[in-house]
């Protein structure tokens, strides 16, 4: 099993590889990511085998 990651630093990844550029562009991403609406989220096992699926695995 892979080792454990923090969601920020998941998040800050995936802007810093969208934009790299620009602070300010940086900082928008940032702030629209935090500004979105709650989504519905399954429960943990359907997540991993949602993930798992979107992956090519079969659970």
């Amino acid at each position: 099993m892979a080792s454990p990651v923090r969601l920020a630093a998941i998040v800050r990844e995936a802007i810093d590889r969208g934009l790299p550029s620009s602070d300010r562009q940086r900082r928008a991403a940032g702030e629209a990511l935090l500004a979105a609406e709650d989504m519905p989220v399954p429960d943990i096992p359907e997540l991993l085998a949602e993930l798992d699926a979107l992956r090519g695995r079969r659970a």
